[in-house]
């Protein structure tokens, strides 16, 4: 038994000479890849590239208004129908008009006595029977009955209700027979020819979009609909409003749609994208940037092919691609990939990659 003990640490201590060799060479075998290792490497390219920020819309038809009853009576005739397409002066609704009709043919009657009152009282004033006065007060007379007849007749046609554009009839809140009050709704009437797209622009978009924006020009943008479908008419931004909700910081947008086929309903919803361009742009590839704290970093390799991590600042973002607005120039060379494998300081071998190359890899198409 003692014997056998002897040998424990000479055993032992072979075991770990033996690991240590392993360890050493493991190590020596990394750090001869590490210095033997090949990267790709860029330059950032200039080109113009378009993107599209999105917006949440509300559509509204660009004529939009309530029916409501201007006298009291009952409903007696419904000329249309609910969604119906209707034309400008054409029929709608008629109250029962009987009570109006007396008060129009009584107001009638009272004109026409007034009338050859009138007319007898001009005539006697030519042969000097009755004075200059008398005729006035019989012209005034006849004034005011007019006047009161056209009130009539004003009453008895709001008994008719028209169409006073063309547009699409929304429900009925009325049904025919009912006692209408005056001032009741009935129904709302839309005029979809056109369509006005409602849509809120954030402070600093705002800024963006002026600062791009030439005097006179149409900036079009695109409708996507709520089945994600893209609507087939541009729209064109026609107004800013004048002053940012304090609450949200936003600032609404208008654009306006042609809408032939009356695809597009009042109260839709939709998403407005607005495209922009930033030409000349510095560009590089998204896979070429690492974050730390949400920040952007780049790895820059200098004229000895040592490796510095370098942050940026993105000005745009599009498939694939980051334009940069500050910490690169041309003539700089960012390590492609690999980004997880090296660190700071390292020295590596390089293997250049032409903008070509890089936005053949990257699927995009080669300008």
């Amino acid at each position: 038994m003692k014997k056998n003990k002897s040998y424990l640490p000479v055993f032992i201590l072979g075991i770990v000479a033996v690991a240590a060799v392993v360890i050493f060479l493991s190590w020596h075998e990394t750090v001869h890849e590490e210095e033997e290792a090949t990267y790709q490497v860029t330059k950032p390219w200039r080109q113009t590239i378009t993107s599209s920020d999105e917006y949440v819309a509300q559509i509204r038809a660009i004529q939009h208004i309530e029916f409501r009853s201007f006298e009291k009576g009952y409903l007696q005739n419904i000329y249309v129908n609910e969604g119906q397409h209707v034309n400008e002066g054409q029929k709608m609704f008629q109250l029962m008009p009987k009570l109006l009709e007396a008060e129009f043919d009584q107001a009638n009657a009272e004109y026409t006595l007034a009338k050859i009152e009138y007319n007898n009282t001009r005539s006697l004033n030519k042969h000097h029977v009755v004075s200059a006065n008398e005729l006035a007060l019989a012209k005034a007379r006849l004034e005011k009955a007019e006047a009161v007849k056209n009130l009539a007749k004003t009453h008895l046609d709001f008994s008719t209700i028209k169409a006073p554009f063309d547009g699409i009839m929304d429900r009925f809140h009325v049904r025919l027979g009912s006692l209408v009050e005056e001032g009741e709704l009935l129904t709302t009437l839309s005029d979809t020819s056109k369509m006005w797209v409602y849509f809120n622009v954030s402070e600093s978009d705002y800024l963006d979009f002026m600062a791009h924006r030439k005097e006179g020009q149409k900036i079009p943008v695109t409708l996507r609909l709520a089945n994600g479908k893209i609507f087939d008419q541009k729209g064109y931004i026609d107004t800013i409003e004048a002053e940012f909700n304090n609450e949200t910081g936003n600032v609404a947008f208008r654009a306006t749609f042609p809408n032939p086929a009356g695809l597009l309903r009042h109260g839709q919803t939709g998403t407005v994208l607005l495209t922009k361009q930033l030409e000349n742009a510095l560009v590089i590839p998204q896979k070429a940037t690492f974050e730390v704290l949400d920040k952007k970093y780049v790895y820059v390799v200098d004229a000895e092919h040592v490796l510095h991590s370098r942050e940026i600042t993105v000005a745009e973002e599009v498939p694939h691609l980051f334009a940069v607005a500050s910490g690169l120039d041309e003539g700089d060379t960012i390590l492609l990939e690999g980004l997880g494998k090296v660190h700071d300081g390292q020295e590596i071998e390089e293997a250049p990659q032409t903008r070509e190359q890089v936005q053949k890899g990257l699927d995009l198409p080669v300008e």
